[in-house]
């Protein structure tokens, strides 16, 4: 567990205290020797008043855990998708290492407001933005996205401080919507030619993944999901309205 290791202790970073690291310490304390003061330890050295990727990666395991247990069922379908998503990200050794954590996260109760209060507090805008792509992505594993589970990544948005429009951005990203590639560029279809234009290098830039590089190139790698998303949307307004 070279890597998952590096990202309990000091890699924790600004969340090595507060509910994400109560919550964190208390699982890895149940499954690794030495788990708790490991977090103990990642407080004293190892906080730097932002966002580390291992303090990022802890506080998504810490919502996943939330949304997967929102709609009553676990299913090993969204297991299988978070494994994948860490095996693609990760690697197979820390894949494995966040598997068991998570299986031990789903036995806890989630405190959601306090956990998304410390990352509004500690995480950057575009970071968060970030979260709730993954949090979409986990919630679609078995096909669609449940309504329970659907109306606890809209009280995480509302909690973590994100806005409106990018959360309906994000949201047509996964749900089936009429209007979704509009909704992803966060115009109405009644925008001329040239909002449309203006709307995808706004977005361009706003989900560009440079703006989660300080989390590291696994982040960054996966952010692209999202900047491709984007891309496609506005290709797909460019064939329907003929625009060059």
């Amino acid at each position: 567990m070279a890597k998952f290791g590096k990202w309990i202790g000091a890699g924790l970073g600004a969340f090595a205290g507060g509910p994400i690291g109560a919550i964190i310490g208390f699982t890895i304390g149940s499954m690794f020797d030495g788990g708790q003061e490991a977090v103990k330890r990642g407080t004293r050295t190892g906080y730097s008043g932002r966002t580390t990727t291992g303090g990022y990666v802890m506080s998504l395991l810490v919502l996943v855990a939330a949304v997967m247990k929102a709609d009553g069922k676990v299913l090993k379908s969204e297991l299988d998708y978070v494994k994948k998503f860490m095996v693609h990200n990760f690697g197979e050794d820390s894949a494995q290492e966040a598997i068991r954590m998570l299986r031990d996260l789903l036995q806890q109760t989630i405190p959601v407001n306090e956990v998304c209060q410390q990352i509004k507090a500690n995480m950057n805008y575009s970071a968060r933005l970030q979260l709730v792509h993954f949090l979409f992505g986990i919630a679609q594993a078995d096909g669609q996205v449940d309504v329970e589970e659907q109306k606890l990544i809209t009280h995480i948005c509302n909690q973590m401080g994100i806005g409106n429009n990018d959360f309906e951005s994000i949201q047509a990203m996964f749900v089936p919507n009429t209007d979704a590639d509009y909704k992803i560029l966060e115009i109405e279809r009644s925008a001329s030619n040239d909002d449309v234009k203006k709307a995808y290098r706004r977005m361009a830039m706003k989900y560009h993944p440079d703006k989660v590089s300080t989390l590291g190139d696994e982040v960054q790698n996966a952010a692209k999901e999202k900047f491709q998303k984007v891309n496609q949307a506005y290709e797909n307004i460019k064939k329907e309205r003929k625009i060059a």
